[in-house]
């Protein structure tokens, strides 16, 4: 299974996010830090936001942040909330047309095996991520004070 760059890059603004809780943050400062467009950001930034995952305040002086205690946020919550499509197979989809269907064993197995993949990532929060906030600081160049 593959995560998109939606998944990668959501929880990559709330790792940054969490190193420093008490301020805002811009688009172009957590694009600077990882190397990645602003304007793909925007729409991760929008999404978090409609999940309620991080706060914007709009107008000058503005910035994000997250919307709540790091200790709070499941990251199995984020990938379900990011993710559009967990089709890991043909079967899996509306558009199916795989002519074992009525008879395969696959569609069950891995379909426990998604299920196990997610929970997995609910056993971990964006606290655990963000355990050593200057060690993450330093490698993405970020002031933490």
């Amino acid at each position: 299974m593959r995560l998109t760059a939606l998944s990668d890059y959501s929880l990559r603004v709330l790792m940054y996010l969490g190193t420093r809780p008490d301020r805002l943050a811009t688009i172009q400062e957590i694009a600077e830090a990882y190397d990645i467009s602003e304007n793909h950001l925007m729409k991760v930034v929008h999404r978090l936001a409609q999940h309620g995952f991080v706060q914007t305040v709009r107008g000058r002086g503005g910035g994000l942040r997250l919307n709540g205690p790091a200790e709070k946020i499941r990251l199995g919550d984020v990938v379900r909330a990011v993710e559009e499509d967990f089709r890991i197979v043909e079967c899996f989809g509306t558009d199916n047309v795989c002519r074992i269907t009525d008879v395969c064993r696959l569609k069950m197995v891995l379909n426990k095996a998604l299920g196990a993949f997610l929970e997995s990532l609910d056993a971990w929060t964006l606290a655990d991520l963000v355990a050593k906030p200057k060690a993450l600081a330093n490698a993405l160049s970020i002031d933490v004070r």
